[in-house]
């Protein structure tokens, strides 16, 4: 059975330069992740803001923490000091919530728009028309603690490779448009967070800039 560092070796081969490996820990006990930080990685995904809050002071203060399930405003405040960035944005009422939070930290946080491109209704996500009235309005040109730096999509749990390249390329053309209407002077608006451990070289195909994965760096989940 090959080691997390070996794991970590053997993708890190497959991206190219300038895409992000983000380990998924969520679930996973903090001696995995020292044994990644060991192997070199830095950037971790958890999709549950207290496990990752109680997680973090038990770590090295660089790691770059980023939030990529979903998050209620109410829970915000577990991670709003520390936080990297925040994949998982599919609100108005959410951004201005990380706005508050932010703003009591003093910092800004970088946050993506998540967008719904697959096929299955369980998946969240906003549509480019709901972004789009997001961007446009007053209250969120009102916010002064957050920064949109890219967006963020799921593709659909499918052998469908084509289908998958579809939605990835969809998502890339969403990225686009809002760059276009919305970012076109703001260098920071860059990231494509898309692919996981069994799609995501074909996302990096697409265009992605980080892609999220945990079952082929830690194992199987392990579900609390």
């Amino acid at each position: 059975m090959s080691s997390i560092r070996e794991n970590i070796q053997e993708i890190v081969k497959t991206l190219p330069a300038g895409v992000h490996l983000i380990a998924v820990s969520k679930t996973k006990p903090v001696e995995y992740i020292r044994e990644a930080y060991e192997a070199g990685q830095r950037a971790f995904g958890e999709n549950r803001p207290q496990e990752l809050a109680s997680k973090y002071p038990q770590l090295p203060s660089d790691i770059e923490w980023h939030m990529i399930g979903q998050l209620q405003e109410k829970n915000v405040k577990y991670i709003a000091s520390f936080v990297k960035l925040i994949h998982s944005v599919d609100s108005l009422r959410l951004l201005q919530k990380i706005d508050r939070e932010a703003v009591k930290n003093d910092r800004v946080i970088d946050c993506l728009l998540e967008f719904h491109i697959a096929a299955e209704e369980s998946k969240s996500g906003l549509t480019l028309s709901e972004a789009c009235d997001i961007l446009g309005c007053d209250a969120f040109k009102a916010l002064t603690h957050v920064r949109i730096v890219g967006v963020m999509g799921i593709a659909t749990y499918t052998e469908d490779r084509d289908q998958i390249r579809k939605e990835f390329r969809e998502l890339y053309r969403i990225f686009e448009q809002l760059k276009a209407e919305f970012f076109k002077q703001q260098e920071s608006f860059k990231e494509l967070s898309m692919g996981m451990s069994g799609d995501y070289r074909i996302a990096v195909e697409e265009g992605s800039t980080m892609v999220r994965i945990g079952s082929s760096i830690f194992g199987a989940r392990v579900y609390k």
